[in-house]
């Protein structure tokens, strides 16, 4: 057994790859996807752009976004048989019956068995329009009602909310629901992707690479932060509490929820985006004060910022979806919707020159023993 390995657990500050689609500058608090910043994204494009431009490498012209948009409205149709699924899972979590529906279309769908790049787009942009489709008719469905189906006169934002809510949302509501599928479309070899692009390596095909992507999304210390910051707002309860709340955790040394991440030592350049649409929503929805609660925690949390313990996206996102009315057990399946196109692009760039992803454990168990037999143990 070596002693001279140096282990990077969790494969911490290891490149097991290069990648031309999302660039992280932790220090600096920077994103961007295929050279854009993320701020311009999330001020000036559609949900739809960014798709196009994750997949395909580059801003579409007027003409590939209106034909791009056509396919993934032509793409929100669901095989019946994924609707009894939904119904005989229907008291599962959501991403226990997401992911159940997605592995059901692998077999459903003939074309999900294609493996070239051509098909990997076709069914990424098919699944994309899919996996809202599954969440909304999942909650109709537990709910004793019948699945609001899609309206393709709307954009991909707007029709996720009509089909979950059953009306138009306002302007404002839909373009808030669409930066907030923008700022968490791609983020490098998080841990969803990093699962799926291991999938990938086998030379499995898409779906089954975006189950294991859902798999590992459902798990706490990856998806659940915007569910966890819910739940903190709600236990502050009021503004002048969230002082009181921060001390109070920081003295017994807990962590404040939506506060730090793995990769950025300065603030998520994200949260800027939904920390806008938090407090306009607000006054939208007629419930300011959890903004105000967010803010209270922000300001108490000052101190620490230098000790990398800034504000990131999902401070912010469980409170939009709180003013939706959306339940909570849906945030993470949220957080997959606008995931879809990042996720369909790592597999590609994985696919490309595919490698088996493989690494090494350092044994650190017995010495070579002695096999006993089973009269003399």
């Amino acid at each position: 057994m070596s002693t001279d390995v140096k282990i990077n657990r969790g494969l911490k500050g290891i490149y097991f790859e290069r990648s031309g689609v999302s660039h992280i500058d932790g220090a600096k608090g920077e994103l961007s996807y295929r050279g854009y910043s993320i701020h311009d994204l999330a001020t000036r494009s559609t949900f739809e752009e960014v798709c196009y431009l994750l997949i395909f490498g580059d801003l579409p012209s007027a003409i590939e976004l209106a034909d791009f948009d056509a396919r993934l409205k032509t793409a929100r149709s669901l095989p019946p048989a994924i609707y009894d699924i939904i119904e005989s899972t229907k008291a599962g979590h959501p991403m226990d019956v997401l992911r159940t529906a997605v592995s059901a279309l692998a077999a459903l769908e003939p074309q999900s068995q294609n493996v070239g790049e051509d098909a990997f787009i076709e069914n990424g942009i098919r699944l994309t329009a899919q996996v809202p489709m599954i969440i909304a008719a999942h909650e109709h469905i537990r709910n004793g009602r019948a699945p609001v189906p899609a309206d393709p006169s709307l954009s991909h934002a707007a029709n996720w909310l009509y089909m979950l809510k059953g009306e138009l949302p306002s302007d404002d509501a839909a373009r808030l629901a669409d930066v907030d599928f923008i700022l968490h479309a791609e983020h490098g070899a998080n841990a969803s992707a990093f699962a799926a692009r291991v999938t990938v390596g086998t030379e499995a095909n898409l779906h089954g690479a975006m189950v294991t992507a859902l798999a590992t999304l459902a798990g706490p210390a990856h998806g659940g932060a915007a569910e966890d910051v819910m739940k903190m707002v709600q236990e502050i309860g009021t503004p002048d509490k969230a002082a009181a709340y921060v001390k109070a955790k920081r003295a017994a040394r807990e962590a404040v929820t939506g506060f730090g991440h793995r990769v950025y030592r300065a603030e998520d350049p994200r949260a800027r985006h939904m920390r806008e649409g938090v407090r306009k929503l607000g006054e939208e929805m007629g419930a300011p004060v959890w903004y105000e609660i967010l803010q209270g925690v922000v300001e108490a949390m000052k101190p620490y910022s230098r000790h990398g313990l800034n504000v990131n996206v999902d401070f912010y996102s469980g409170v939009i979806y709180q003013l939706h009315g959306i339940p909570m057990d849906l945030y993470v399946p949220i957080f997959a919707i606008g995931r879809m196109p990042g996720w369909v692009i790592q597999c590609i760039e994985q696919q490309r020159g595919n490698i088996l992803i493989r690494p090494l454990t350092l044994y650190n168990g017995p010495e070579l023993r002695d096999y006993v037999d089973m009269s003399d143990r």
